[in-house]
């Protein structure tokens, strides 16, 4: 059998915990706060109140800015196993956001320089934030399965087109100024009590695919668009997202329990290097389903007669 390890950086946000419990490894990237110092990107609310930078973030939104590890910290991640004789299943933030997955393929033809015969195979991951963290977790579960480096990856490649974002950004102009969004000169601000509900495009953009007035109906759409696009909810584990949103989360979480009965769901923080590029607001499932359709052409149908009460 092969022995390789799972890679990714701190755009999972994939908390110590589900690091450890599925033998995942994480490389830090880079905050930049607005005093201008560096620091490394972390996964731990250790020396850092959650609540206090997101309000912090919403007032100056344009002081915070990130990195991604770059090519020699990727080398310097992967050598030591590569030197052990492991192979490396590296999985990343979509290359449509950020410039990972090119410093990460860039480390890759370094490192086969000197180690001819390294099994490193990098995934683009068309996604970003905790949604990169649940295709982690799929990955380990296939290598606990047996399945070799190379099958393990043609799976995740698959595997990834069909994963979903079934939630909610309350504030879509911060995450358009992102560059988080979709068609961003579509939004110019935020409606009071409206919730623009997305999921993900084929370069991990946010998609808004309606639009409702008020959480109860917000949950109510959500749940009948998960029920129309999840595939075996009973064998799957869901991650929820929260960006100052943990109330409304762990709501969602007993609506899906109760629906679905799911094998497992996690209600996970958003931390800063992927909240500072979306801001409070955001509440959202993760979850396998169909696969998405190009330019999100069905969902957004699906969405439309959902919205409006058709069978």
């Amino acid at each position: 059998m092969d022995k390789y390890v799972i890679i990714t950086d701190t755009t999972s946000d994939l908390r110590k915990e589900y690091q450890e419990k599925y033998d995942i490894k994480v490389i830090n990237g880079h905050i930049i706060c607005p005093d201008k110092t560096e620091i490394p990107a972390f996964l731990e609310w250790k020396d850092w109140d959650r609540d206090q930078f997101y309000t912090d973030l919403k007032k100056n939104p344009d002081g915070w800015t990130t990195a991604p590890p770059n090519v020699q910290e990727y080398i310097m991640a992967y050598e030591p196993y590569i030197k052990e004789g492991y192979g490396i299943l590296a999985i990343t933030i979509s290359g449509g956001i950020s410039g990972s997955y090119g410093f990460m393929t860039d480390a890759r033809k370094q490192l086969l320089k000197d180690y001819p015969d390294a099994k490193i195979e990098c995934i683009d991951s068309r996604k970003f934030g905790p949604c990169i963290g649940l295709l982690c977790v799929y990955a380990a579960m296939n290598r606990d399965k047996g399945m070799n480096l190379k099958e393990n990856a043609e799976e995740i490649e698959k595997l990834k087109m069909s994963m979903h974002q079934a939630g909610w950004l309350d504030d879509l102009s911060f995450v358009a100024k992102k560059g988080r969004i979709s068609h961003p000169k579509a939004f110019f601000g935020t409606l009071a009590g409206v919730k623009p509900l997305g999921d993900f495009d084929d370069n991990g953009l946010t998609t808004v695919i309606g639009k409702v007035k008020g959480a109860a109906t917000a949950y109510k759409v959500l749940l009948d668009y998960m029920e129309k696009t999840i595939k075996n909810p009973e064998d799957q584990i869901i991650f929820i997202a929260q960006t100052s949103r943990e109330k409304q989360a762990l709501q969602f979480k007993e609506m899906i329990v109760e629906r679905f009965h799911p094998k497992e769901i996690y209600v996970n923080d958003v931390f800063p290097v992927c909240g500072i590029n979306i801001g409070p607001g955001l509440m959202a499932a993760y979850y396998v389903g169909k696969p998405l359709s190009r330019e999100l052409t069905y969902e957004k149908q699906l969405m439309d007669s959902i919205i409006n009460g058709e069978k």
